[in-house]
């Protein structure tokens, strides 16, 4: 009998999930819960093997939710008697949290406590995680945490010139997101390249929907992007990304807007759509296509972003052997990468134009031969790697 991983990431109003084998790591069964907790229909697709299940229906919260997916489950398959673990995608861990960890009660309890560092993303994990430990009360339950892999960060690269005991009170530091992103990508750049991440300076270009970036010096992070919460770093799909912390005080004093209107600027109307009034790069590639200016504008704020860390980086680095694109953008857009690489030639980097534009499921190289830098374009599989920490820690415990 198979030996299967239950993968969850709930988000705020959806929830994400995905069957794995443990053995074989084959993707068994996904699907895709969305507008959970809305006024309105949800929607539900579920897929095993090459067929798939559609449903609409309103999902008054998570636990209504995740019981019509356990519902597919009986109807459908796979047949969750053979799952052996249930693992969590977790956003925030804070302090507390610094590796993978087998949940209980007091696990929970201290989750909850982090709420306020994550407010959109926590307590939806929670209630996700409570909801299964209720569907499924005997199976181990595994909370893998996006900010895990950035917990060994130095303390130079973490900290905010802030009043220090303020600091250490209330845990103000930078956390970094997308650790599990950039751990898979970073190991399986490493590979591609014929070494191992531990013998090579990289950095890693997240780019999706939420995007960041990071350093890793011969496999230990020392950089990354996003900071005490996702909004810090790079332009974003509806996030600002870095601005000038002064702007939520002059919004309040010039517009009279309160914390909870700031913060929704900021985090859900700004980035590429307060720029160029889209979120896919797809649509704006139309719009310059068809002679947009503003289109074409916040594309160079998003490219000179991009440009200006990577400096930055590589000069904490001491140096750069690889450059990375994953994720949505960094995978797809291949003239987003053009844009950035060939800003980069005075450096040496020398772009494959040819290579940039093949589009693959597999890790490869976009540039030259004789390019100073490796670019590379590795797609990400953060379920892989979650169901991989899932299995380590069940049969290490």
């Amino acid at each position: 009998m198979a030996r299967l991983v239950l993968l969850l990431n709930c988000g705020s109003s959806s929830i994400k999930y995905q069957v794995s084998d443990a053995d074989t790591e084959e993707v068994v069964a996904k699907g895709l819960v969305q507008k959970v907790g809305d006024v309105g229909v949800g929607t539900l697709d579920h897929e095993v093997g090459d067929q798939e299940f559609h449903i609409d229906q309103h999902f008054a919260n998570h636990t209504e939710a995740l019981n019509t997916v356990l519902g597919m489950f009986r109807e459908h398959g796979p047949d969750l008697d053979s799952v052996i673990a249930v693992g969590h995608r977790t956003v925030h861990g804070g302090r507390t949290f610094q590796k993978t960890t087998l949940i209980n009660d007091e696990v929970v309890a201290k989750l909850k406590e982090l709420f306020g560092l994550a407010p959109l993303h926590n307590p939806a994990g929670v209630a996700g995680i409570e909801a299964a430990v209720a569907a499924l009360p005997d199976v181990p339950h595994v909370a893998i945490f996006d900010t895990s892999f950035f917990s060994t960060l130095p303390a130079e690269a973490y900290s905010y010139a802030v009043d220090t005991e303020l600091a250490d009170q209330y845990g103000i530091r930078k956390y970094g997101f997308h650790g599990t992103s950039h751990d898979y990508v970073s190991a399986t750049a490493g590979e591609f390249l014929g070494t191992t991440r531990d013998e090579l300076k990289i950095i890693v270009l997240h780019l999706g929907n939420g995007a960041s970036a990071s350093a890793i010096d011969h496999g230990q992070p020392v950089e990354t992007s996003m900071g005490m919460t996702p909004l810090q770093g790079l332009v974003m799909g509806t996030r600002t990304g870095d601005i000038d912390p002064g702007l939520a005080a002059f919004l309040h004093r010039k517009l009279g807007w309160e914390v909870d209107e700031i913060d929704t600027w900021l985090n859900k109307k700004s980035g590429m759509l307060g720029l160029t009034g889209k979120t896919d790069m797809r649509e704006v590639k139309a719009l310059i296509d068809a002679g947009d200016e503003k289109a074409k504008a916040g594309v160079e704020v998003y490219v000179h972003r991009l440009l200006s860390y990577i400096g930055s980086y590589t000069a904490v680095l001491g140096g750069l052997d690889a450059l990375v694109f994953t994720a949505g953008v960094g995978e797809n857009a291949d003239w987003i990468r053009a844009l950035v690489v060939e800003r980069l030639a005075p450096f040496g980097v020398k772009l494959d134009a040819d290579a940039n534009a093949v589009r693959s499921k597999d890790p490869r190289a976009i540039t030259t031969e004789d390019s100073s830098v490796k670019v590379l374009v590795v797609p990400t599989n953060e379920e892989l790697k979650m169901a991989r920490e899932v299995v380590a820690l069940i049969e290490n415990s």
